[in-house]
């Protein structure tokens, strides 16, 4: 699965986007149609220890699941998005396993 890793207001490093690519691929497991990904890396402009926000964006046919998640590192943000969209997909199996 090819995920596009954009960051906003800020350099991106090689290791966090090896990370959020090698997390982003263990979602074909739960949903193999994945159309395509896309992760938006912001940093907020607050004094909050909790300012990176990871915006996940998952195209599947006939749909597209939005996760935002904000967090004191973008890795902790991305793993707890990456949790929502593994709850979202595998809803979004069995209810199309149930109209079959």
């Amino acid at each position: 699965m090819k995920v596009n890793i954009h960051a906003v207001n800020f350099n991106i490093d090689r290791k966090l986007v090896d990370f959020v690519d090698e997390r982003m691929s263990r979602l074909e497991k739960y949903y193999d149609r994945v159309v395509s990904s896309d992760a938006f890396l912001k940093l907020d402009n607050t004094s909050e220890k909790e300012n990176k926000i990871v915006e996940l964006k998952v195209l599947v046919p006939g749909d597209d699941f939005v996760v935002k998640k904000q967090s004191k590192s973008f890795e902790e943000a991305a793993d707890l998005a990456i949790e929502s969209l593994e709850r979202l997909l595998v809803k979004r199996k069995e209810k199309l396993r149930a109209h079959s």
